[in-house]
């Protein structure tokens, strides 16, 4: 029997029409989704099926929709109409809100009625648990990505140490509210006797574990700084730290350490990006050897390198949100960030700022961005008395001390420090030179530097030996330099030198004027 004919079936039911005999009004009438039918250029009415009056109620044939259809008009689908008619090609709109408070997905495809001009037939399907059901994980996942920027806020110092020595600003930005949070932060850290060491770091991967595993290496870089070792010593432990954390984990970091009395700045790299310089005269450095793999990776010995770092300049460094771009190469955004910082004056805040805006970042930038902007100003005039230095190098013998006990009290003197002050650091320096004298191997240099806001006496000599801190018995005729030191000073310490020697130092706060 042919196809279009309708099939009689075997037990004498009423015959099942074939699917071409079925009328087309008859088949719209009972599908569940919503269809209409619209008619020329002003789209009259032609037909909308039961389901679409369920929805949106009875509308009258012939009336144009503009007028009898606004919940089109509401959904922006009229142009869309009209696209459809002069193109004659279909449209779709995806999973839109009607007045009924339901989400519908509506599909217009040029129609012809019976020769007689075109129309357009709009069909649209219920997605409301699918719209519902993305809106949950949307609103999942804002709730995860508040958790992360949270955590990663907190880990994060909530106020920048300042040292005498350096004016530094810095500044982190999540990525846009499609990205999830990564694993960057920063630190400063002052380590005594005028130093200061500067940390900035990228934990690979996003989310809450990126954040947490960050917070781990942010706490045990601060309680390896407080060793006072190289940074590739610090990054040595790093290393170790980051498997013991996540194995599966890697991380890349800079550690530099500041010494006002070197003007250079000493670093070490994980596999993170070069630190750039702009010296006195505006030309910028990007640092380059020695660098390392990522933390995490182990079976890597790292090694430190150096820039210099004058007075009168900046030091930059960041992660790679700034810098790197899709579709870009790496080199190609260090390089953009170069010229930026070599045009950029001002404050470090004003300068994080302008390089952050070169950079086009945005609020809907796609990945995270730390930066952290260190200045050794140039101090001149009253600002310049204020900071002042003095050494002198001690070749040994029982003259040595003395001469000690005579060139501290000589530049505090000219430095009009008060009496009781002036005795203190006199004191001092007399039992810190003692000690190395006793303990130490020549050559021994004691150092004086006055900051704006602290006296610091610093003696160095040949031998690697670090002295503690102990409890002298009354019969004991030394032992006791290191805890009177302790006991005067606000703080002291002491670290290991390049070439196998080392410096003892003590600090004194100074009273506010």
């Amino acid at each position: 029997m042919p196809a279009a004919r309708a099939e009689q079936l075997s037990d004498g039911a009423t015959p099942m029409p074939a699917v071409d005999e079925l009328p087309a009004r008859e088949v719209l009438d009972r599908v569940p989704a919503l269809v209409a039918l619209m008619h020329g250029t002003d789209h009259r009415i032609a037909y909308v099926n039961d389901a679409y009056a369920a929805a949106f109620g009875v509308r009258p044939t012939g009336e144009p929709a503009r007028e009898a259809l606004p919940e089109l008009a509401e959904l922006g689908l009229l142009p869309l109409l009209d696209q459809v008619l002069r193109s004659g090609k279909p449209r779709t709109l995806k999973s839109r809100k009607a007045v009924d408070g339901r989400s519908y997905t509506f599909t217009c495809t040029p129609a012809a009625e019976n020769g007689d001009g075109a129309g357009v037939l709009v069909f649209a399907t219920d997605v409301t648990d699918h719209a519902e059901a993305a809106e949950r994980l949307r609103a999942s996942e804002r709730r995860q990505r508040e958790t992360a920027v949270t955590l990663q806020r907190s880990l994060l110092p909530q106020e920048l140490e300042q040292p005498d020595d350096l004016r530094i600003a810095a500044t982190y930005q999540p990525g846009g509210t499609e990205a999830a949070v990564g694993g960057d932060w920063y630190d400063v850290i002052t380590l005594g006797a005028g130093r200061t060491a500067l940390v900035i770091g990228d934990v690979m991967g996003r989310g809450v574990r990126a954040a947490a595993v960050m917070g781990q290496l942010r706490t045990a870089v601060r309680a390896y700084a407080r060793l006072d070792l190289p940074p590739h010593e610090v990054l040595q432990l790093l290393d170790g730290l980051a498997i013991e954390i996540d194995a599966n984990q890697i991380a890349t970091c800079v550690y530099a350490v500041h010494d006002p009395n070197e003007g250079k700045l000493v670093y070490a790299s994980a596999g993170h990006l070069p630190i750039l310089v702009r010296d006195e005269n505006g030309t910028v450095l990007r640092t380059d050897e020695p660098t390392g793999p990522p933390l995490g990776t182990g079976g890597w010995m790292h090694a430190s390198g150096s820039v210099p770092l004058s007075p009168g300049s900046t030091a930059v460094l960041y992660t790679d949100g700034l810098v790197e771009r899709r579709n870009e190469d790496l080199d190609e955004g260090i390089a953009a960030l170069e010229r930026a910082l070599a045009g950029a004056t001002g404050t470090p805040q004003v300068i994080c700022d302008r390089l952050v805006r070169s950079a086009g970042v945005t609020a809907d930038h796609d990945d995270d961005v730390a930066l952290l902007v260190l200045q050794h100003p140039a101090r001149t005039g009253a600002d310049g008395e204020l900071f002042r230095n003095a050494a002198l190098e001690l070749l040994g013998g029982v003259e040595a001390a003395p001469r000690a006990r005579a060139f501290a009290s000589g530049v505090l003197t000219s430095w009009r420090f008060p009496a009781d002050l002036h005795d203190l650091g006199v004191l001092a320096a007399s039992e810190l030179v003692a000690n190395s004298l006793q303990h130490g191997t020549p050559p021994t240099r004691l150092r004086l530097r006055r900051t704006d806001r602290r006296l610091i006496v610093e003696v160095t000599d040949g031998d690697e030996h670090l002295p503690r801190r102990r409890r002298a018995e009354p019969g004991d005729e030394s032992g006791r330099g290191i805890a009177i030191v302790a006991t005067i000073a606000s703080t002291w310490g002491s670290r290991r030198t390049p070439g196998g020697g080392k410096a003892v130092w003590c600090e004194f706060v100074l009273p506010r004027p």
